[in-house]
């Protein structure tokens, strides 16, 4: 099974969103920065890979926050999601690599944005405050 990763990054309250580019699969749709486990590497280590070649940043992965498996009509095979805490040391040098645009969102503002149905469960608990996004120590 196909194994894919994203990062649940906070500062100040304020959670990174990420919208997907125009003219790729699920184009405009957001998403937690991440992606593709390869093969040999652990979850933490492809999201800091990801997370290194998406925002151009080092980032500290912590504990995991959420798991899912989804399947999208779209694609050949189902897969599992893994949501990991991340920090960066310095918002500011977050960079745009691959998006169409980011943004630091409060997570009650979540529910406005149209997010990929496989992070829909994990938004709703992030939004309405049933998971909360400020007690996630990196390891």
């Amino acid at each position: 099974m196909l194994t894919v990763v994203a990062a649940i990054i906070e500062h100040g309250g304020r959670l990174l969103v990420c919208q997907r580019k125009r003219g790729r699969n699920f184009e405009l749709k957001w998403e937690f920065p991440g992606g593709k486990v390869e093969p040999g590497e652990t979850p933490r280590a492809a999201l800091a890979r990801e997370l290194q070649e998406e925002l151009g940043v080092h980032a500290k992965i912590g504990a995991e926050i959420y798991r899912t498996r989804h399947q999208y009509k779209e694609l050949p095979q189902e897969f599992e999601l893994i949501f990991l805490s991340a920090t960066i040391a310095d918002p500011a040098q977050v960079t745009n690599l691959e998006f169409e645009s980011i943004d630091w969102r409060a997570p009650e503002s979540l529910l406005g944005l149209d997010f990929l149905s496989a992070d829909r469960e994990l938004v709703q608990s992030l939004a309405t405050g049933k998971l909360p996004v400020n007690n996630r120590d990196p390891e």
